[in-house]
């Protein structure tokens, strides 16, 4: 009968409906598995380790490669502890005519710094085609050409596929490919004035290149850098100009990661480019995970590689880890998680609400979201929202290692006292502007309370920067009650008066005082915010003219010191205190030197305390010493006043309850193997927070037959009234 073929036509779409995994995003072979779910907004654009520089691509590149340090997961400030060396190397100081000195030798008498780097033995690469071996013991892919990859369209298509053990020489090729033309790497310039050789090899590498064809390639191992060399199969070393002891952290990064000459030569065969079938699109290492899926306009995937050489969970870390249970997997074999999906989300709405139905593990907090993931209290301390507790929700907040400021040109007559109004009464304006622009309002107004205000160069976490009332800046803030208070505006107008600009006049001339802000679209150059700034300009009766300005012009104009005001920030490159203080260096300023010194601050007094500090270790028996340097160092920062101390900003990161060994950390960034999911915990909530509301569904179902039925039915008569009786 017609009905119960329409009731059979029905049932489906009951029975489907009836599920409650039909919203679900991942395929369903996924469910229970032991995956981390995520998210990225940009793509990245290299993942090779020679160019790779960003954050979007450190994501990836640093759970894939294995330079041959780590920071340690848990302490602050940042340490550096052993990744593939066995130690964290000492380096050697030696003079002009090659004697050794001792360690504690003032910089100024070492010509040459030498570490020494053992790499431990048996440890392994990922599988890899460029390791694919033939009968013979020969590579299995090394003559291919555009005919041969016929068929070829990823690396997976490759049939064969193989290993070897991670030696010292992967390391040496790496750093050539630091000087190699057509690569580009950021850092070369850097290193090639600190590495011996580097430069030297470069211009080899650039007439070498020239006489190759486009698509040839230029095998590193025919060219000697002088300032490295093998010692023997898992030992190398490093010759450096001078003393320079921050290398160490460029040791922790993928620019001195391995890359094996196999790889290189895979790579760089006819028609791989064309392919995308390069190191930039399908990198390959020695850590804990590998790249199996890259779309980077959708979807990303690692998984865990099979020949990772093994490494603990650790078992120290700061005072409260143990409280927040970070310490309960100590000692147990890392990484605890098998794969980890990164889907792509351009827009911040469907992030959250996946990240809210479970869907996504960990996320970040939006100015869209921040209402309805956490409150600020009375005293400025954030928590979380109810809605987010009552989900098992954790906030993880941490300071990134960076620094906004406003600064001042000290070129300029009136804000730098040069040839103009007198070096101690534009010491005095600068200071009075220091304590005028509030950075507590400017923080909660235009970061949701995201940040923390600057009282010098030095953000949280680099060591030199110090808690309480120690570490306060004594010319803008008070310390009362044992809480950091920021100075009066009566105080700000004080200054100002003393400076010779008496309620925003010339004491002489009665001239209003004008200042000027160059700036580019974007950060201060939002209306709003400039807005803001300039009320908070007039608290002194200053007039602010704010000079907007496209961001190549705005460059111009700093490297000409034809600025007064600007506004600038800094990222660091690696956690040490020099990495800040080197901005405002004599040596560095932009106008006369061509530096990254923008305010052309130059202070005898602080320069010869930074040339004293900035070669120094912060760990070991000149800590103290060096600590010390630091504190008188800042002092004459924050008297002197070249820049307004503007705020460190905070990262705001959600974790489901599910997700386990989760510390901020803006520095390490290998963090994936750290991290642990109780995936039976998670489908279990999914489920709870995922039901299917059916109600409309059957509403709409019974409609539906309401309406049809009577039709069928009255049709079905119809059609057997007029039907004629058979002969």
């Amino acid at each position: 009968m017609r009905v119960s073929r329409f009731a059979c036509f029905l049932l489906p779409f009951l029975l489907v409906a009836c599920g409650n995994e039909w919203n679900d995003p991942y395929p369903a072979a996924e469910r229970g598995k032991n995956i981390l779910y995520t998210a990225f907004t940009d793509r990245p654009k290299h993942l090779d380790p020679v160019q790779s520089y960003t954050e979007d691509e450190i994501t990836f590149t640093a759970q894939i490669y294995e330079p041959p340090l780590q920071y340690h997961y848990l302490k602050r400030p940042y340490t550096l502890v052993p990744a593939t060396a066995e130690q964290v190397p000492v380096p050697r100081y030696y003079a002009a005519d090659g004697r050794e000195l001792p360690s504690d030798a003032p910089a100024a008498a070492i010509a040459h710094s030498v570490y020494e780097i053992r790499i431990k033995p048996g440890i392994l690469y990922q599988p890899h085609p460029a390791f694919a071996l033939d009968a013979a013991g020969q590579p299995r892919y090394a003559d291919l050409d555009r005919e041969r990859l016929r068929g070829i369209e990823r690396l997976s298509d490759f049939a064969h596929s193989g290993t070897r053990e991670l030696v010292a020489d992967d390391y040496i090729y790496e750093i050539k490919r630091l000087a190699h033309p057509r690569l580009h790497s950021p850092i070369f310039g850097m290193m090639a004035e600190r590495i011996v050789g580097l430069k030297e090899l470069g211009d080899e590498l650039q007439r070498a290149a020239q006489e190759l064809p486009a698509d040839g390639w230029l095998d590193l191992d025919r060219f000697a850098l002088d300032g490295v060399t093998r010692v023997d199969r898992h030992t190398y070393r490093i010759k450096l100009r001078g003393k320079y002891p921050q290398f160490l952290y460029w040791l922790a990064m993928p620019f001195f990661a391995p890359v094996p000459r196999e790889a290189d030569r895979f790579y760089n065969q006819p028609g791989m480019a064309e392919k995308n079938l390069t190191l930039d699109w399908y990198p390959i290492g020695t850590g804990p995970y590998l790249l199996a899926e890259n779309n980077p306009n959708s979807r990303m995937v690692l998984e865990r590689n099979p020949n990772f050489h093994g490494e603990s969970y650790p078992c120290e870390g700061e005072a409260e880890d143990a409280a927040a249970g970070l310490l309960a997997d100590c000692g147990k074999p890392l990484p605890f998680i098998d794969k980890a999906v990164f889907s792509r989300e351009k827009e911040s709405i469907p992030y959250w609400n996946k990240f809210l139905q479970g869907y996504f593990d960990a996320s970040g907090i939006s100015s869209d979201s921040f209402d309805q993931a956490v409150r600020l209290n009375v005293g400025g301390d954030v928590a979380l929202s109810d809605e987010m507790r009552g989900k098992g929700i954790r906030l993880l907040t941490s300071v990134r290692p960076s620094t906004f400021y406003m600064g001042f040109n000290l070129l300029d007559p009136v804000v730098g006292g040069k040839d103009g109004v007198g070096p101690e009464r534009a010491r005095k304006l600068r200071q009075a502007l220091s304590i005028a622009i509030d950075q507590e309002e400017f923080i909660s107004i235009f970061m949701n309370g995201r940040g923390v205000a600057a009282m010098s160069p030095l953000p949280p976490g680099i060591f030199g920067y110090l808690e309480g009332e120690a570490g306060i800046n004594p010319v803008v803030y008070d310390w009362k009650d044992g809480h950091v208070q920021r100075k009066p505006v009566a105080a700000a107008k004080k200054l100002l008066a003393e400076a010779g600009w008496p309620n925003g006049r010339d004491a002489k001339s009665g001239e209003p005082l004008v200042l000027n802000l160059d700036t580019t679209g974007g950060g201060m150059g939002d209306k709003s915010r400039l807005d803001w700034l300039t009320r908070q300009f007039a608290k002194l009766d200053i007039q602010l003219v704010v000079r907007s300005t496209d961001f190549n012009r705005f460059q111009e104009k700093l490297r000409k010191g034809a600025v007064q005001l600007y506004y600038l920030g800094w990222n660091a490159d690696y956690p040490d205190p020099e990495n800040f203080l080197f901005l405002l260096a004599g040596n560095e300023g932009r106008a006369t030197k061509g530096g990254e010194n923008s305010s052309n601050y130059a202070s005898p007094e602080f320069d010869r305390l930074y040339e004293r500090l900035k070669n120094m270790e912060s760990d070991g028996p000149r800590g103290a010493e060096r600590l010390e340097l630091i504190r008188q160092a800042l002092a004459i920062l924050q008297r002197d006043a070249p820049w307004i101390f503007g705020f460190h900003p905070k990262s705001y990161t959600l974790g489901h309850a599910w997700l386990y060994n989760r510390k901020p950390t803006e520095i390490g960034n290998n963090i994936l193997k750290y991290q642990r999911i109780d995936a039976a915990a998670r489908a279990a909530q999914r489920e709870a927070w995922n039901r299917p509301v059916l109600w409309p569904f059957f509403a709409g179902a019974a409609l539906l037959l309401a309406v049809v039925l009577p039709a069928v039915l009255g049709y079905r008569r119809r059609e057997r009234g007029t039907a004629r009786p058979s002969a």
